[in-house]
């Protein structure tokens, strides 16, 4: 939870704590990133590229050893928006909340709003509306929240920057003033130890009401880094810290790497001042009108693109070029959500066509993007679920898409006979091996569908490997932010020496191009 608030530090102009309080800075980089140029965290950088502070490569680059911190703020720095609201409206859905809480709370925010309540009250408050109800039951409700909701808002250059620190051996941390039941589910998933965060007093596992002191926000979470340090052996002037609310400016100064990271207008103002590098993420939408209006006016493209489909079938009489027309909506959907492809071997697209098209899976859009640079002529596998699906399900319908259920293995096969079929008729195919969208910057295993089509049809394979779709989506969600995305098109692989005895060989090397292309980019 992290609010505006201009009052946090007291000393210097530029709101440098006293001496007594942290140990300012002892030199300042002279880099400063404002929203005009952000720092690249995701991406790879070659070695010639300089390492930027606050980038992946800065981090590798930086010394091991667990003496170094790397100290993460949650609510606008690790995750688009706050895990607070998310929570509140599973509580308003639940009809959970009593109209006496909520002008209570309203009091109370107003209150703090105007300086005439601190925001441990806000804590307080949440305490006494908690009590009675059971830890394990709000742990278990924080993890299915963080599954259906949070994670696809995990900004994905940070979770890039926390392996970073992993890898290096650094002591990782997450510092958040947010309660344990919305932090540790995140931990977890980042695979950290340390989590510093706000948590409620209990009586054999029952919240009584009332909040352990003293509360992680401003100077209090400034204590408790310094304690965590000074016990777990952490160098402060050696160590990063990352956050975004003005109340977190102080604790900027203990720390020999301050990361503002979308800073609040306060700490902006004072990382300007001292040459702290400021990283800005656009990545993530933390739930604002303007994805999701973007995201309406690409569905409902469909629509006139759909007309423009049955007409020119009528003029033409011929089912395929209305389909190739209606194949062109995933092309109006990226554009009118501000996605960019940068394609490097686009001409593989074009050079043996009809070929059975494979892409890498790990956003619900991948599909539409691999769909978008094939183009036309060409039909795919999708899974049962998408079938009735709005939109999404009507159209795979239209171009002839194979719904297949993945837990009814006979039926599967069954469902692909069709495609078969079309692929032999001199339609390309588009589909995944991996099956399953993954939550994962590796590459899945590979299922033998897709390959067995190719050697039915007699069709080349031809790998789409897309690197960083998570950077415009996440695994889940619903809508897009703008971004390009980098897809590399490799070399149509021929199937005519492929037999049932050396397929799995085969199809082991396939799956190897898509992990050496992830790892080592080509250009």
């Amino acid at each position: 939870m992290n609010e505006d608030r201009s009052d946090t530090t007291e000393g210097s102009p530029d709101g440098e704590p006293p001496d007594t309080a942290v140990v300012a800075a002892a030199a300042a980089v002279d880099l400063v990133v404002d929203d005009a140029a952000s720092i690249e965290t995701a991406a790879p950088q070659p070695a010639n590229v300089l390492r930027l502070p606050g980038s992946v490569a800065e981090i590798d680059a930086s010394p091991e050893g667990p003496e170094i911190g790397a100290f993460f703020d949650v609510d606008g720095t690790l995750v688009a928006g706050y895990t607070a609201s998310i929570h509140m409206r599973e509580r308003l859905r639940r009809r959970e909340v009593t109209p006496g809480e909520i002008v209570r709370t309203l009091m109370v925010g107003v209150g703090y709003g105007l300086g005439r309540a601190e925001f441990e009250d806000l804590f307080t408050l949440a305490a006494e509306t908690m009590k009675g109800r059971v830890l394990d039951d709000l742990d278990e409700i924080g993890e299915r929240l963080f599954q259906q909701k949070i994670s696809d808002r995990l900004y994905p250059e940070m979770r890039e920057l926390v392996a970073a620190h992993v890898r290096r051996g650094h002591t990782v941390a997450l510092s958040s003033s947010a309660s344990s039941f919305q932090v540790e589910p995140i931990a977890r998933y980042l695979g950290i130890d340390n989590v510093l965060c706000n948590r409620f007093v209990l009586a054999d596992g029952v919240l009584t009401g009332d909040v352990e002191r003293p509360v992680p926000w401003g100077a209090g979470k400034a204590n408790a880094v310094q304690r965590f340090a000074s016990e777990h052996g952490v160098e402060l002037r050696r160590s990063y810290f990352y956050a975004d609310g003005d109340e977190d400016t102080g604790l900027m100064y203990l720390v020999g790497h301050p990361r503002p990271t979308n800073p609040g207008k306060r700490m902006a103002s004072v990382a300007a001042r001292r040459g702290w590098p400021v990283i800005r993420l656009t990545s993530r939408s933390a739930g604002g009108p303007r994805p999701l209006l973007r995201m309406l006016a690409g569905m409902g493209s469909i629509v006139p693109t759909a007309l423009g489909a049955a007409a020119i079938g009528v003029v033409t009489r011929n089912r395929r070029n209305a389909i190739n027309v209606l194949s062109s909506w995933p092309r109006t959907l990226l554009a009118l959500n501000r996605v960019k492809l940068n394609v490097v071997g686009k001409e593989h697209l074009t050079e043996q066509r009809p070929a059975v098209f494979i892409f890498n899976h790990r956003t619900s859009y991948d599909a539409m993007m691999a769909a978008a640079l094939v183009g036309r002529d060409f039909t795919g596998v999708g899974k049962k679920e998408l079938e009735n699906a709005p939109i999404i399900g009507q159209v795979g319908k239209l171009m002839d898409v194979a719904f297949i259920d993945r837990a009814d293995s006979k039926a599967a096969v069954a469902a692909l006979k069709p495609i078969e079929d079309a692929a032999k008729k001199g339609l390309s195919i588009l589909i995944s091996p991996e099956g399953s969208r993954l939550d994962t910057k590796s590459v899945g295993p590979f299922k033998k569908g897709a390959f067995r089509i190719a050697m039915a049809a007699g069709l080349p394979i031809v790998p789409i490997v897309i690197r960083n779709a998570e950077s415009v989506g996440g695994r889940n969600s619903t809508t897009l932010v703008s971004g390009t995305v980098d897809v590399a098109v490799l070399p149509a692989i021929p199937i005519e020496e492929w037999t049932l005895e050396n397929l799995n060989e085969r199809i082991d090397s396939v799956r190897q191009l898509y992990v050496d292309t992830l790892e080592h980019w080509p250009g």
